[in-house]
């Protein structure tokens, strides 16, 4: 098990669980300066990882680790609640989307949720419960499905569904500590639940996003992946 420690030196490590291969990232939130980003100083989106590292490299520090930090529309917006430095830029989405189970888009699959920092550091709610309670946070983003809740499975998942593509979340562990996994090929919902769960020891996980919009910086690896929609949204990166 990565441990909050060894993560402070060395985030980002290959991590094997049931065969699938993944990177593991781990940081200690209560001491890690992780940022949400999403537009630059010319109110325009950052989309590449590397046009971000620029823009922390012009304030004379350096980006060590960005993962997307979620699902956003065609224009690079975030699908749902967007919170950077305090200030609410998107609203939540609570907006609820018909059809059969397997064609509802995962963004609105039952429930979806909210990782936020705040004053009390990190932590991944299901969205109806972040809105009720209204926790004051520095930063916020909602995605969904939720993969981990209180120490369940998101009870729509199921075990040896075919349904196996690249997928990306996070998740908030053991101590406080925050955990992003990004696959390094398909899995499906369930199993990467349980990577979450049994594996990272996570009491809660958010699912960020999958197949073409799965994405990681991390030059201590040679990781600089690039969307095939074009760019990111939201994203997140680890500032020193």
């Amino acid at each position: 098990m990565i441990s909050a420690h060894q993560a402070h030196a060395e985030p980002c490590q290959p991590d094997t669980f049931e065969e699938a291969k993944y990177v593991v990232c781990t940081l200690d939130a209560g001491k890690a300066d992780l940022r949400l980003f999403w537009k630059g100083a010319d109110g325009q989106p950052y989309r590449a990882f590397s046009s971000l590292a620029e823009a922390v490299r012009a304030e004379g520090k350096t980006l060590t680790l960005a993962v997307n930090a979620g699902m956003y529309r065609a224009d690079f917006s975030p699908m749902g609640l967007y919170i950077e430095n305090a200030r609410e830029l998107k609203p939540a989405n609570t907006t609820e989307a018909g059809g059969a189970p397997g064609q509802v888009p995962n963004f609105y699959k039952k429930p979806n949720g909210v990782f936020f920092l705040g004053e009390a550091g990190a932590g991944i709610l299901p969205t109806d419960e972040f809105l009720k309670r209204g926790p004051n946070v520095r930063f916020a983003t909602q995605s969904g499905p939720m993969l981990v809740i209180a120490d369940k499975l998101n009870p729509i998942f199921i075990p040896g569904s075919t349904d196996r593509t690249r997928r990306s979340g996070v998740g908030v562990c053991a101590d406080g500590v925050v955990r992003f996994a990004i696959s390094e090929g398909g899995v499906n919902f369930h199993d990467f639940a349980r990577l979450f769960r049994d594996r990272l020891q996570c009491a809660d996980a958010l699912f960020l996003d999958g197949g073409r919009g799965v994405g990681l910086y991390y030059p201590a690896l040679g990781r600089n992946d690039w969307s095939w929609h074009g760019g990111y949204g939201p994203i997140f990166g680890l500032v020193e």
